[in-house]
């Protein structure tokens, strides 16, 4: 009985600290990326483990966050925001170069790295949560939006994503952060985040970052 307190609370222990850490992480990593040179850019396509991996593969982006965006309540969390009643979708906020990456080329990376004409959703990941929003906080970013769905219109999709205006990104909880890099081999990982990002290194290599060729 004794041994098995010592284990329960050195688990308990070992939790706290983790935790901890995670989010002194997040905190260094903040601080670090407090450069008035960088751009945040905000962007919403299915679940945002997948999302996150694919930005953070791109050149010139210096660090993504999960989080939820898009809804009319305080405080999302992530069970809540899977009931769909809160009006959030899973997004990630994209911090940038903008002498490295143009928010422009960011919007291809969006629209190239999902299914463009599906509603609520991507793939097996369906509901209100899940929709495709991009958004924009300046009328350039609007205009540059509008332009390329044109164009993807004239390709003969029929792009469903919402474009909206930014009012708020709610920072995810500490364990969505960094997910797929720290979870390769949860199933989910495997079975739909990773292919989705190899797909879209093959289709746009010249974003890429040295290491993730």
């Amino acid at each position: 009985m004794k041994n098995k307190i010592i284990i329960t609370i050195t688990f308990i222990l070992s939790t706290v600290i983790f935790v901890q850490c995670q989010s002194d992480i997040k905190q260094i990593k903040t601080t670090n990326l407090n450069n008035s040179e960088l751009k945040h850019a905000y962007f919403a396509s299915g679940c945002f483990w997948c999302v996150e991996a694919i930005y953070e593969s791109v050149k010139g982006v210096e660090e993504v966050y999960n989080g939820y965006s898009g809804g009319h309540t305080k405080n999302p969390t992530y069970e809540d925001s899977n009931t769909g009643k809160t009006g959030h979708a899973e997004a990630v906020d994209v911090i940038y170069d903008p002498s490295i990456i143009s928010f422009k080329d960011l919007v291809e990376v969006y629209y190239g790295s999902q299914n463009i004409n599906q509603i609520n959703g991507q793939g097996g990941d369906k509901g209100s949560q899940y929709r495709s929003i991009i958004f924009y906080e300046t009328e350039e970013e609007k205009k540059i939006i509008n332009n390329k769905i044109e164009a993807l219109k004239k390709e003969g999709f029929k792009p469903a994503s919402e474009v909206m205006k930014f009012t708020k990104f709610w920072m995810g909880e500490d364990y969505h952060q960094n997910y797929e890099r720290l979870n390769p081999n949860q199933p989910y990982i495997r079975s739909v985040s990773i292919p989705r990002l190899n797909k879209f290194k093959t289709k746009f290599p010249e974003l890429l970052k040295e290491s993730s060729h």
